[in-house]
């Protein structure tokens, strides 16, 4: 035996003899250190060290009591981020798939529903309900507007026996905000329409208080202000909500929201749970808890104002009249190709951002400081965004728009 494994660590050794010099000749003609990757799209969005560990743990047994514990204590910290005491039912899916679950449990084959499009994602908000065999108002606004009150009260008046009005509170396409505050209290004091909110880029980012606002389901997913991978999606729904899966009449079975509210009541999944995302969100809400949900409010609007000021002061347009604080689009700047700013943001300095989409490909790009993210992040941005604009030739003074950011931190 003795023999056997000598042999064998020699064979292994004459193995790394081999194959060594290849890689050491890699390490020798590499030119420089490697590129420091960083993330700067609306999702997903960048995730902290301490859960990337977490989620590494060897995974757990979701019918243990040691995954009741931990469920249980993301259950309570889910109220907490969505500032309610109703239920909020976690996914395993991606927001749209929680939106869907919106869709299937609420509301019967012909049933009117109102949906503010603004967006790409406001967008699928009228198509998905008609593939259901909903009848789907769309309030069309123009890209980078928010909804009015006149036209929310318009639609109400004109299909009064509306089921639900459907609100994005941040468009990711468009980096808009919608003010679902005032919206929610006029749809309630109009019509007994339910209020769904899209608060998938909103969640983390902007002011929400399900209850407080009279909210009755709002969906959000993990890869945005949760800081997690993508693969959940997480529903909070009012009783109100709860009341009208009594009488939906749509199709639905791994999405059928009254068997998780079942499961929910004793801290379960009706279905096998993606277990260590649900680990990577539990870790994610205790770093929330201790910053305070106000405190996370107020970072996301300090970033996003430092870097629209330090945008502003390259003498680049912001594109959205209601700016949202989890992204920033902004216009590409004339005589600036897209795909040339694009490859030397990335290639050269290990950014990656979003660029526009469909009628604004090409046009816009899309900053995020959505999740995780402090004030030298938004300061690193800048450095890049201005090295790689004055390689494309644009003009503009040197630090500029690094100073006006500093000095809105500073103040």
């Amino acid at each position: 035996m003795v023999a056997y494994l000598r042999l064998r660590f020699l064979h292994l050794l004459h193995r790394c003899v081999i194959f060594l010099p290849k890689r050491c000749t890699l390490l020798i003609d590499h030119k420089g250190p490697q590129l420091k990757k960083r993330l700067f799209t609306p999702g997903p969005t960048p995730v902290p060290e301490s859960i990337m560990l977490k989620m590494a743990e060897p995974i757990i047994h979701h019918r243990h009591p040691e995954f009741t514990e931990l469920f249980t204590r993301v259950n309570e910290n889910l109220r907490y981020l969505f500032q309610t005491q109703q239920p909020v039912l976690t996914l395993a899916s991606s927001g749209t798939g929680g939106v869907e679950a919106t869709f299937v449990n609420l509301f019967s084959q012909g049933d009117t529903v109102i949906s503010v499009n603004g967006g790409k994602f406001g967008e699928r908000w009228v198509k998905m309900p008609r593939a259901f065999g909903l009848n789907a108002v769309e309030i069309k606004t123009e890209w980078g507007k928010a909804p009015t009150a006149d036209q929310i009260l318009s639609a109400l008046r004109q299909y009064p026996d509306a089921k639900a009005v459907y609100l994005v509170h941040s468009e990711t396409s468009t980096g808009t905000a919608t003010d679902v505050k005032s919206l929610a209290k006029l749809i309630r004091e109009n019509s007994n329409a339910l209020v769904c909110v899209d608060g998938i880029t909103a969640i983390g980012a902007h002011e929400f208080r399900f209850d407080e606002w009279g909210i009755d389901a709002c969906v959000t997913g993990s890869q945005k202000g949760l800081m997690i991978p993508p693969g959940l999606a997480f529903v909070a729904v009012s009783n109100r909500a709860i009341k009208a899966m009594e009488t939906s009449k749509l199709p639905k079975f791994y999405f059928d929201l009254r068997k998780a509210l079942k499961s929910y009541e004793k801290n379960d999944t009706p279905w096998t749970p993606a277990i260590s995302l649900i680990i990577g969100v539990d870790a994610a809400l205790q770093l929330i808890r201790t910053e305070g949900i106000e405190n996370i409010w107020r970072r996301h609007q300090r970033l996003a104002t430092a870097l629209r000021e330090g945008i502003k002061a390259l003498g680049l347009r912001l594109f959205s009249d209601s700016p949202s604080y989890a992204v920033t689009p902004v216009w590409v700047p004339e005589g600036v190709e897209w795909k040339q700013f694009n490859k030397i943001l990335k290639g050269k300095y290990g950014i990656t951002i979003a660029g526009g989409q469909d009628d604004y490909t090409g046009k816009i790009f899309r900053i995020s400081h959505l999740g995780y993210y402090d004030e030298l992040d938004m300061v690193s941005m800048l450095s890049a965004l201005e090295m790689t604009l004055k390689e494309c030739g644009y003009p503009f003074e040197l630090g500029a728009g690094m100073s006006a950011a500093q000095r809105v931190f500073a103040s």
